[in-house]
């Protein structure tokens, strides 16, 4: 499926009729959904376009909110290890909601980052936190590293 990101060249492989495609930051195979189809092309924008180093990513791994367990989609630490940049991906068919905003906002809880995107891969919502985390505007990109 055409996305609203540059096209690139990603490794697809198919085992058992099922297609994977290769993620450069996990250094693996994994099955192509079209959250995971998003996914890639977040990370190549992030690294490709937007110069984010990919040693500085960091893919679907696990928190707790609220004392339930969740995963983050991607997050990105700044050049300290400081979190600096959360992403929630979503399938192009899924609408970006307000519960969409509302769960990205928990996991923020956490992490304190300065920057919060979500994106169905057709459509991108992003905003920049003040310092203080009590307010925040709405930008119409990611910024560069």
């Amino acid at each position: 499926m055409k996305l609203n990101f540059p096209e690139y060249n990603f490794k697809v492989k198919t085992i058992e009729n099922a297609n994977y495609v290769f993620d450069i930051i996990r250094k693996k195979y994994v099955l192509l959904t079209p959250e995971e189809w998003v996914r890639q092309h977040l990370i190549y924008y992030l690294i490709h376009e937007k110069k984010y180093p990919a040693s500085l990513i960091s893919i679907e791994k696990g928190l707790t909110v609220n004392g339930l367990k969740k995963r983050f989609d991607l997050l990105v630490f700044d050049k300290t290890g400081k979190p600096q940049l959360l992403a929630e991906c979503k399938a192009p068919e899924i609408k970006l909601t307000q519960k969409v905003f509302d769960q990205i906002a928990n996991y923020n809880m956490k992490f304190k980052v300065k920057f919060l995107l979500v994106t169905n891969g057709l459509q991108h919502s992003m905003c920049e936190f003040e310092d203080d985390f009590k307010s925040y505007k709405f930008i119409k990109e990611v910024p560069e590293f």
